[in-house]
């Protein structure tokens, strides 16, 4: 099948989506961009949903439906990528608002940033039943990360790119193979594979997408998206990379649940840990997991040339903002001579 280069792939697995689903429809077959098709695919929904959306949206020659040929949004990613045309490649959800300029804006960032693989999204978090401090500051630390390196620093603490905003070069996508069936979020999974095999990730300016918080969406109902899952994924990650921790030993800031479960899933990828790191008087000078537990300021010697990496494990509001600025104050470089994974 001939690929149409300036045509974009919007795939949208649907399942149960319900009153959500036709202001999800609209918002795509209403872009700016109108050189796109979009790929509905069914996983197998009871709610008839797609068979109700109104003949507006059905008659638009761009909007193609398929069932998938298998269950779960993996296999519905996979069922629309085989019917796609497209030089790029678009995810959107069914129950997200996607604004009149987010395909234009996104297209227009690639042709300008070549060197960019993947193009994710700033977004406005929307929920009828309004939105809770967390989600807000969620919502601010995603919409802060738009260069590679701003994505790259922070990409061991969660996922920066939100899946429903994410927008591929058709090439980057074929590399990956697309999303997988993970132990853990198939999307946090896509976005570590990327950077693991070398593709870069920016956002354009600009808010692209209203994502919908519910009760019902996916991240509160699959397990995959359950926190120790991502801290599995990060350690799996970091173990298996040579830039990190695959020739390196790692000391752990955070004495806590979780830099202790983060020691522990560490060491089942046979990654050496020679210590952990604290601040609190009670603690320093301990022993954890049979490792001696050191003040911050007792590891100057380890940078990159002193081959342990250290790694941020506390999960604290706040607590990140100070390890950086003591860990930086110290002359040591992120990315290089420590990481955050929490």
């Amino acid at each position: 099948m001939k690929k149409i280069e300036s045509l974009i792939s919007v795939i949208m697995p649907v399942r149960n989506a319900g009153s959500y689903l036709e202001d999800a429809v609209a918002s795509i077959l209403n872009q700016s961009y109108l050189n796109i098709e979009l790929i509905l695919v069914d996983d197998h929904s009871v709610d008839n949903a797609i068979e109700q959306l109104p003949g507006y949206l059905t008659k638009d020659i761009r909007l193609k439906r398929f069932i998938s040929e298998g269950h779960g949004v993996v296999a519905a990613m996979a069922t629309g990528y085989r019917q796609s045309q497209g030089m790029y490649i678009a995810r959107m959800d069914a129950d997200d608002i996607a604004l009149a300029g987010r395909l234009e804006k996104q297209f227009n960032f690639l042709q300008q940033f070549p060197e960019i693989d993947i193009a994710g999204g700033q977004i406005k978090i929307i929920a009828e039943t309004g939105i809770d401090q967390g989600f807000l500051l969620y919502e601010q630390w995603l919409n802060s990360l738009c260069s590679p390196h701003d994505i790259e620093r922070e990409l061991f603490i969660e996922s920066p790119i939100p899946n429903p905003t994410a927008f591929f070069r058709r090439e980057c996508y074929e590399a990956l193979n697309g999303y997988h069936d993970s132990e853990w979020a198939e999307d946090y999974d896509i976005f570590l594979r990327a950077h693991a095999a070398g593709f870069k990730m920016g956002k354009p300016e600009g808010v692209l997408l209203q994502w919908r918080e519910h009760d019902k969406r996916l991240t509160h109902c699959d397990s995959r998206y359950e926190n120790k899952l991502f801290m599995k994924a990060k350690a799996y990650y970091l173990a298996h990379s040579d830039y990190f921790l695959e020739n390196r030993k790692a000391i752990i800031w955070g004495t806590g649940p979780t830099g202790i479960y983060f020691h522990d899933i560490l060491t089942s990828h046979n990654i050496e840990v020679i210590s952990f790191i604290d601040v609190n008087p009670r603690r320093v000078g301990g022993i954890k997991r049979g490792l001696p537990v050191y003040h911050f300021t007792e590891i100057k010697e380890y940078t990159r040339d002193k081959d342990a990496l250290i790694v941020g494990a506390v999960g604290a509001r706040g607590a990140r903002k100070k390890m950086r600025q003591a860990l930086v104050e110290m002359g040591k470089a992120e990315g290089m001579d420590f990481l955050f994974a929490a």
